[in-house]
């Protein structure tokens, strides 16, 4: 049980870490070309869905960037609860949904 307890925070940490990564690299870019502005819509809103809603919206303010996209900014927050509700609830659970 200690075991899927370690697997599953180094996993949101995983997709916490790459949510970061994914919104620096996108600002990089954007700052080339100005052209590429909602390329990554997609990407950030499926790493916000795997666990990573929280560190995408704290870095879009620490980067300031992407401050505009009212899309971002009302469902990152509804994301992040959400993520937040099911790792209580996984955790409270003690996994056992996992178990057949």
């Amino acid at each position: 049980m200690l075991l899927l307890y370690i697997i599953f925070i180094v996993y949101i940490l995983a997709v916490n870490f790459y949510a970061v990564i994914l919104l620096k690299s996108q600002k990089d870019e954007y700052s080339d070309d100005e052209s590429k502005m909602n390329s990554g819509d997609g990407k950030l809103i499926l790493t916000a869905i795997l666990g990573g809603a929280i560190s995408i919206y704290i870095s879009m303010f620490i980067m300031r960037y992407r401050l505009k996209n009212l899309l971002l900014m009302i469902l990152m927050p509804v994301i992040g609860v959400l993520n937040v509700y099911l790792c209580i609830v996984a955790f409270r659970s003690g996994f056992t949904f996992f178990v057949a």
